[in-house]
């Protein structure tokens, strides 16, 4: 029978007990948070200090890298404050929080994603329709709404996981994730967290055959371009995001639908850390190594001059 008590605060997964590997996981997750940080923080000024990235483009592009900053703030801190005080320990309230935020930056990025995609099909296929159909005050209605679908998003499941009895406050994860807390739910069936689950699943595929049809007639169109350069530079914007956009949906959803087991696992860690750490983390570099006005802009905040083998 299960023990139903109040829970008052969480015990995050412990990686090792040996001080030395603890230490040796902090100066990990330090490593991936500054990389995380830095990268992100240059797609933002880059795009804010230079006139030239001032396009809607660059602006959801920014929003991506302010949002994935939110995403991995939201749960390395918390992780590297543990490893260093040797505690697993997270306060109800704090593990809700995380849950809520945590949600909120996946779902908006899923959203903007999927906006970014639009944004390319209409400069693609329909360039001449682009500023007429892309400009600032629907950039701006686009952001609230990818906001707006972010905050109900994250609402309904922070509410569906937590309006239930847990039988144990042990989570076999470095940070309170969803699946995790359902398996500490005293009821057999959290139908509520379910039902939540399986419209954001339906909601999640949705956006992706919506970017993956988009992408079908964008590279339609550019492989009719008659200019190479034209296909290069439409390949380089089109590409990165086609990448980011698989690897955050994949691993995501191999992360909630595989089955939770009720011992610490590594495979479900490893699939954990590559949907939430990973894709924060690469998502400047993917979307800078081909892209030159990106690169220009980077180079003059640190005062070099960038040379295009073009030039």
């Amino acid at each position: 029978m299960f023990n139903r008590t109040a829970v008052s605060d969480f015990l995050l997964l412990e990686f090792s007990e040996v001080p030395e590997l603890q230490f040796l996981q902090f100066i990990a997750f330090l490593m991936v948070y500054l990389a995380t940080v830095t990268g992100n923080l240059l797609i933002i000024s880059s795009v804010v200090l230079d006139h030239h990235l001032h396009t809607p483009m660059y602006f959801f592009l920014m929003i991506l890298a302010m949002q994935d900053l939110g995403q991995v703030s939201v749960t390395i801190p918390k992780s590297m404050i543990n490893f260093l005080l040797n505690s697993r320990y997270i306060s109800y309230s704090g593990c809700v929080a995380q849950v809520f935020l945590f949600m909120f930056f996946i779902a908006s990025d899923l959203c903007i994603l999927t906006v970014m995609a639009y944004d390319r099909y209409v400069a693609i296929c329909n360039p001449l329709h682009y500023e007429m159909v892309i400009n600032w005050q629907a950039c701006r209605e686009m952001l609230a709404g990818v906001w707006t679908a972010g905050f109900l998003c994250a609402g309904m499941h922070t509410t569906g996981t937590f309006a239930t009895y847990f039988c144990s406050n042990v989570v076999n994860q470095f940070f309170c994730e969803i699946p995790q807390l359902i398996k500490l739910s005293c009821s057999d069936l959290n139908l509520i967290e379910i039902t939540t689950l399986g419209i954001g699943i339906a909601l999640g595929l949705g956006c992706f055959f919506y970017i993956l049809v988009t992408y079908a007639h964008i590279f339609t169109t550019v492989l009719r371009l008659p200019s190479a350069k034209g296909r290069q530079k439409a390949f380089s914007t089109c590409i990165p995001h086609l990448i980011v956009c698989s690897t955050f949906l994949f691993t995501g959803s191999i992360a909630y639908l595989m089955p939770v087991s009720n011992t610490p696992s590594w495979l479900e860690l490893i699939f954990t850390v590559m949907y939430s750490l990973i894709p924060p983390m690469l998502n400047p570099v993917i979307y800078s190594i081909r892209n030159k006005e990106i690169k220009k802009a980077i180079s003059k905040i640190f005062g070099f001059r960038y040379f295009s083998r073009n030039t």
